[in-house]
């Protein structure tokens, strides 16, 4: 019997994973990430354990995105996990937005104010923003925090795809003119699908959320949504203009230029570890991980074949073109007692772009095996030839993985302005672009009738070329295209 906290089909020490992507993608999910070591089950509902290898991809967005962040000139720092209650209370629709997701402390103390755990961190950072900006010298004002999030989830739970407690990045910029703010607001959506395409190989529909969809207390949000083999959509990150909605409630205000005070324009963007989980069911097979070169930890892993008598002679020549392969992740795997086979398998299920197998037989004809984990393609190159070669094999296959993945995903683009085929076709794994009127009360309709179906994204305005369209639901007039679909 499983532990608490614990999938009953699958246990992260089993090895091989036992049922088809195509077949039941929910469970080759979990075992995929499982199984390879990815992630584990906590043992609090709705929590996980991200282990070193998952971390690792992690860490690796990180990296590729304090980059981003220098460019802009956008600082790191920390803000508390606790937020007050009464911080929640004055901006009344990102309360009411947030309300449902809430997890509150327990106080021993009922005549301390509560305290909840951070679902998002704009108002206790904004408290600190009402002090330290004066004048419109302390403009612009751009923070970001990498921290926890706690969201008291009563959906279903998917490791790294919806949990209670998640890790992200979320940035919070403060500026002199909503020029500048929307301009960066909209700048930063657009760093976010740079990083999803070239480091994750994910490709992404970027765009306004409708009016039902966008951030709570927010002027705009824009999105960035993909499309999984499920047929789900997956938000993988969010900008957001929130005017002067904040420095309002929030007291935030500056001497301008002019000798009168002002309230600034604020915006906050963020993205999650679901890039993880999203790369992971995106580019993975029903052998295990596949991951793009870029944002695996291990790119290379060299695998020596010896007998007993040629063991120093193959370790050696397996660490010397170890070395030759500078800026390139590479590990070779001198374990004992497990047979060349059994490492194939292992490195396999975690998804390193390429296996090198170099035996004794090679090394006398001055050359090595590869193994490219996305095809299967095995290849025999001069060792001489390695440090060449090897860098133009992992840019190949980053770039096979986001044009196959690109593929998919434009054949499961739907148009129509037809309700019952945008529900037939999304019924399918498709998601649809429709006519779409934009009104609330519309979207919720939408949503109700079809058990779910909500807007992702909208993908572009109704010009006066193409003539007055009608909304697909509510025969009112159309104001843009929008791709609707199921989602996580």
């Amino acid at each position: 019997m499983a532990k608490k906290g614990e999938s009953n089909e699958v246990k992260s020490g089993e090895k091989g994973i036992t049922v088809k992507k195509s077949e039941d993608i929910s469970e080759w999910y979990s075992q995929v990430i499982l199984k390879a070591g990815v992630a584990d089950y906590a043992p609090i509902k709705g929590c996980m354990v991200i282990r070193p290898l998952g971390y690792s991809i992690w860490t690796r967005i990180q990296d590729y995105f304090n980059q981003v962040l220098e460019s802009y000139q956008v600082e790191n720092a920390y803000f508390p996990l606790f937020v007050p209650e009464s911080f929640f209370k004055r901006e009344a629709e990102h309360a009411e937005g947030f309300s449902p997701e809430v997890a509150w402390i327990e106080r021993k103390d009922l005549s301390e104010e509560r305290l909840a755990l951070r679902p998002t961190s704009e108002t206790i950072m904004y408290h600190s923003y009402s002090k330290w900006i004066r004048s419109w010298r302390d403009l612009p004002l751009k923070i970001n925090q990498w921290c926890n999030i706690i969201r008291w989830e009563t959906n279903a739970v998917k490791l790294f795809l919806r949990s209670r407690e998640f890790l992200w990045q979320e940035g919070h910029c403060v500026y002199e003119t909503e020029e500048e703010c929307i301009k960066e607001a909209d700048e930063y959506i657009k760093e976010y699908k740079n990083l999803c395409e070239s480091l994750l190989a994910i490709p992404v529909k970027i765009g306004r959320k409708t009016d039902s969809e966008k951030f709570a207390g927010a002027v705009f949000t824009n999105t960035m949504e993909a499309l999984m083999p499920d047929g789900k959509a997956t938000q993988l990150g969010t900008t957001h203009h929130l005017g002067q909605n904040f420095s309002k409630a929030f007291d935030i205000e500056f001497l301008g230029k002019d000798s009168q005070k002002h309230y600034p324009f604020q915006n906050s963007w963020g993205f999650s570890t679901r890039l993880v989980g999203s790369m992971i069911m995106l580019h993975s097979d029903d052998k295990g991980l596949v991951l793009p070169p870029k944002a695996a930890p291990i790119q290379v892993v060299i695998i020596p074949i010896f007998r007993e008598d040629a063991k120093e002679k193959v370790l050696a020549e397996a660490e010397k073109l170890r070395k030759s392969l500078s800026g390139i992740k590479v590990k070779v795997d001198s374990r004992e007692g497990l047979t060349p086979g059994w490492k194939f398998n292992e490195w396999e299920l975690k998804g390193v772009p390429v296996r090198i197998e170099l035996g004794m037989r090679d090394i006398e004809n001055h050359a090595f095996v590869a193994c490219r984990r996305d095809s299967g393609e095995k290849q025999s190159f001069k060792l001489s030839e390695a440090a060449q070669v090897i860098p133009g094999l992992l840019d190949e296959i980053q770039k096979s993985l986001f044009e196959k993945a690109v593929n998919s995903i434009e054949k499961r683009t739907k148009k129509t302005a037809d309700f019952v085929e945008m529900v037939q076709e999304i019924n399918k794994g498709n998601w649809v672009e429709v006519p779409f009127c934009g009104e609330k009360p519309c979207e919720a309709d939408i949503r109700e009738k079809t058990e779910g179906i909500t807007s992702r994204v909208i993908t572009g305005n109704i010009s006066k070329e193409q003539g007055e369209t009608s909304c697909i639901n509510c025969s009112k007039k159309a104001r843009y295209f929008v791709i609707f679909s199921r989602a996580y």
